[in-house]
């Protein structure tokens, strides 16, 4: 069984059409997912707020390349371009954890080499699974409790946008 935590998220164009797209796209291997969550850019480059969610997939016959790939096809949907590292983008699909695997590859790094450092990211996820553990790096809960409080307020629940 392969099952995997993937963080999705939007900030240019139609954002919730593009997350719902992912979500429609990825169908049945969806078992969780989080509310839509309104964020601040990561990473420094001058941008809109994202739009972003985390969902739960699990799917007994994915490797963990093949997660990988779902995730880029689905970015491929969008019409995502790959530019400015961290910039804009219609669609952006991270694979964060797939069975608590360790992983080093130039392709693909698990688990996502920052996705402890992330309010985007830990915060849907702590909602859609409270008792997550990140390998290498402890709890979900702990890890959100270990954020700077002005990062963890500038992540906002958005409960007026659904996903399906």
């Amino acid at each position: 069984m392969s099952a995997g935590v993937l963080s999705i998220g939007s900030n240019v164009g139609d954002r919730l059409g593009y997350l719902r797209g992912c979500v429609e796209s990825l169908g049945g291997w969806v078992l969780g997912l989080s509310p839509v969550y309104a964020t601040e850019p990561w990473g420094g480059v001058a941008q809109d707020e994202f739009l972003n969610a985390i969902l739960l997939v699990e799917d007994p016959t994915a490797s963990v390349p093949e997660w990988l790939r779902r995730g880029q096809a689905c970015e491929t949907a969008a019409q995502r371009t790959r530019g400015v590292r961290w910039g804009p983008r219609t669609l952006d699909v991270d694979v964060i954890d797939v069975e608590q695997t360790r992983r080093d590859d130039p392709q693909l790094t698990l688990p996502h080499p920052r996705a402890h450092q992330r309010a985007f990211v830990l915060v849907p996820w702590l909602d859609v699974a409270p008792h997550a553990v990140l390998a290498c790096h402890g709890t979900v809960a702990d890890l959100v409790a270990a954020l700077p409080a002005a990062e963890r307020r500038s992540v906002q629940r958005r409960d007026d946008l659904v996903l399906r």
